[in-house]
């Protein structure tokens, strides 16, 4: 069974690396919606290259990491199905499910962005970005804690957490309004 642990790694890597990616593709999608919204040739130049960086990004890193993460918690359950019985495993396994509906879900945000279809605005994708966040602070303290009850007590510290991250959002919109260069 010592090759487990191995299998948990790589696991743990890729959804790592993927969480960089979901973490890092709405920031994207910002600059790109800004720059669709500027003069030419600027909106050209940094629409152009700001497509580029997110089709490396979403391809290169994101897409293949969220499949292999997926594969080695697959393997990793098969390896231990009796995790499957267990209420944190089943209550995680929901996150995953809201995880990869996020996933999807940007990835048609990404096509639309990247055929210059702008159907959400900067500030949307602001708060957008916060969605992957929230998934992993909930998988975190279902992990780490393995109840399915004590994970309320994190899911509140989420709450809190969002309700904070909205108030910075707009405290930056405001001073954002009052000098551009911020």
């Amino acid at each position: 069974m010592e090759y487990y642990f191995y299998i948990k790694a790589l696991h743990l890597i890729f959804v790592i690396t993927w969480f960089a990616g979901l973490f890092y593709i709405p920031r994207l999608f910002v600059y790109q919606i800004e720059a669709y919204h500027k003069p030419s040739p600027e909106k050209e130049i940094l629409g152009k290259q700001l497509k580029l960086m997110a089709k490396r990004l979403w391809f290169i890193i994101t897409w293949p990491s969220a499949i292999l993460a997926t594969l080695f918690a697959v393997v990793l359950l098969f390896l231990q199905p009796i995790l499957l019985q267990q209420s944190w495993m089943q209550v995680k396994l929901g996150f995953i499910v809201i995880l990869i509906i996020y996933h999807l879900k940007t990835h048609q945000y990404f096509n639309q962005l990247q055929n210059d279809v702008v159907k959400k605005s900067s500030s949307f994708m602001r708060i957008w970005n916060e969605g992957a966040t929230f998934i992993l602070f909930a998988v975190i303290f279902l992990v780490i804690l393995k109840s399915a009850i004590n994970w309320i007590f994190g899911v509140v510290g989420i709450l809190v957490l969002g309700i904070l991250i909205m108030l910075g959002f707009k405290l930056y919109k405001n001073i954002r309004e009052k000098n551009p260069e911020a």
